[in-house]
């Protein structure tokens, strides 16, 4: 059979390229097996607050401060108990309703969470606290104040912020003192946080002095106020103080200056919101606010959180320094027990010595903070400015950029050598003209 050339010449090709072209065969090198890759585990955080609603943007600003956390916690490849840890905020929205609150908490315990960041209200904390307890997951509020929360001895229940015993004898102080007011009248919306609050705000007027000329209630969903401020005008007031949120405290100082009341007007944090001065369509300048905590730019560690932070998500509303917070202690006590499972890590949270930005996460026995600070604001040109500080007790202005200090003046001996070295210099330029 004849070989068809071609392919003939193919085949002594390829046999000439292996025996010559290629040379000695090097001996085949088997790579080293690969190290065994570190096991996963995600870990789920929850978080609540209300997202949709007329308080959304506070809602929504507390989410984003833990979502930031969350995300600082995965670029830092956590590992815990041997495993590399992934973070998962689940969120949800409990529309500031009580009953709503409860139902997402029993969601949050059903899925598993190893914590919550949450609830922004304490109208939703004080009965979802229950349901965390009852599981053994532990709960951080950023902005629950209610003194309630905290006493009703569930060992699951933190905050990272002062409470309304200490922001509404601030609160009731200032209107006294700062505000010069000798009649108050107080309205609050019946919330266990709203009402709570002017409860606090009124024992402290009344102590420094002040005497309370009405009392009266609206509800968190109103806009109408005329009617509440009309009996209020009455009574002629030198302040008037509000326990609520900002959604209601914005129309309600527009209503005020509609009504051509002089009062001043002096509210607490869920009032004292970058949105309120928008809210009150301009008639909340000259007012004033106060806010659990302390202004961004005087908390210890924040610098970078609040540039990194409005770059992504905008102006910071009220509370998302405290969720981020929150959500990164819970974080480092489960590192401290090497764990994340509640029961673990529990007595590691209540001990815990964190330094978060806001300050340093310390908790009392009841679960409270115990560096809790109350900061005095009045809205100038659209935008709160802080006035003073408040800590454990004590008030501190907060003074405004000072003016770069003089240098100091020179002491007698160097006022003399600088005197002889001038008199050289002129000595020698005379020298110099006489040459010319």
């Amino acid at each position: 059979m004849t070989l068809n050339r071609p392919l003939g010449l193919s085949l002594v090709a390829a046999a000439l390229l292996t025996v010559y072209g290629c040379g000695k065969e090097e001996p085949k090198t088997v790579a080293p097996a690969a190290a065994p890759a570190m096991p996963e585990v995600t870990v789920k955080v929850g978080h609540v607050g209300p997202t949709t609603g007329p308080q959304a943007h506070l809602g929504k600003d507390n989410e984003n401060g833990a979502r930031l956390a969350i995300d600082d916690a995965n670029t830092k490849g956590i590992v815990i108990d041997g495993k590399k840890v992934k973070f998962e905020l689940v969120a949800e929205d409990d529309q500031a309703d009580p009953k709503q609150g409860t139902t997402v908490a029993q969601k949050l315990v059903d899925a598993k969470v190893a914590g919550v960041v949450g609830h922004l209200n304490s109208g939703t904390s004080i009965p979802a606290s229950k349901i965390y307890s009852d599981a053994g997951v532990p709960q951080i509020s950023p902005s629950a104040t209610n003194p309630k929360l905290t006493l009703q001895g569930f060992k699951t229940t933190f905050r990272v912020m002062a409470n309304d015993v200490q922001q509404g004898s601030v609160i009731g102080k200032a209107a006294v003192e700062t505000l010069g007011g000798k009649k108050i009248a107080i309205i609050d919306d019946k919330t266990a946080y709203g009402a709570g609050l002017a409860d606090e705000t009124e024992k402290a007027a009344k102590a420094a002095g002040a005497t309370v000329v009405a009392r009266e209630y609206t509800n968190d969903k109103a806009t109408d106020f005329k009617a509440i401020l009309t009996k209020i005008k009455a009574k002629s007031p030198d302040v008037i103080m509000y326990g609520g949120m900002d959604a209601q405290g914005g129309p309600m100082v527009k209503q005020m200056k509609e009504l051509g009341i002089k009062a001043k007007y002096i509210a607490g944090d869920g009032v004292c919101s970058a949105e309120w001065p928008k809210l009150a369509g301009g008639a909340a300048e000259g007012q004033y606010c106060t806010q659990a905590g302390l202004p961004p730019d005087k908390m210890p560690n924040a610098k970078d959180f609040v540039t990194r932070f409005t770059a992504k998500y905008g102006p910071i509303q009220v509370y998302a320094p405290y969720s981020y917070d929150a959500a990164m202690t819970l974080i480092e006590a489960m590192k401290k027990a090497n764990s994340p499972d509640p029961a673990k890590y529990l007595p590691e949270l209540a001990k815990i010595s964190y330094n978060g930005i806001t300050a340093k996460i310390e908790f009392d026995e009841h679960g409270d903070t115990k560096n809790g600070a109350i900061t005095l604001y009045q809205v100038k040109d659209g935008k709160l400015m802080p006035m003073a500080v408040n800590v454990a007790g004590k008030t501190e202005k907060v003074e405004a950029a000072a003016a770069p200090a003089a240098a100091p003046a020179a002491a007698p001996e160097a006022k003399k050598d600088e005197m002889k070295k001038d008199e050289m210099k002129k000595d020698e330029m005379k020298k110099d003209e006489k040459k010319k």
